[in-house]
């Protein structure tokens, strides 16, 4: 495990400290819980990418069959 040293205000230090208290942690491990999910969530090409798998996966059970055919559609317009 690596240390790293991180410089903040005290106003934010003091806030920290009161959130670490609440959640019954310390300050470092809220940073290292912090800098852990930063580094494996996912960049936003990754997350348009897998909407796009998601949306594929959606659309395959769509069926053409039922549609109107290109000549019936002009029919039905002519009929207006």
């Amino acid at each position: 495990m690596r240390n790293i040293t991180v410089t903040v205000d005290d106003e934010t230090y003091k806030l920290a400290r009161l959130k670490a208290a609440e959640r019954d942690t310390s300050v470092s491990a809220l940073v290292r819980e912090f800098l852990k999910s930063l580094a494996f969530e996912e960049s936003e090409f990754e997350r348009l990418e897998r909407l796009e798998q998601e949306i594929r996966k959606r659309i395959r059970g769509i069926s053409t069959d039922d549609l109107s055919s290109r000549e019936e559609l002009y029919d039905r317009a002519g009929d207006r």
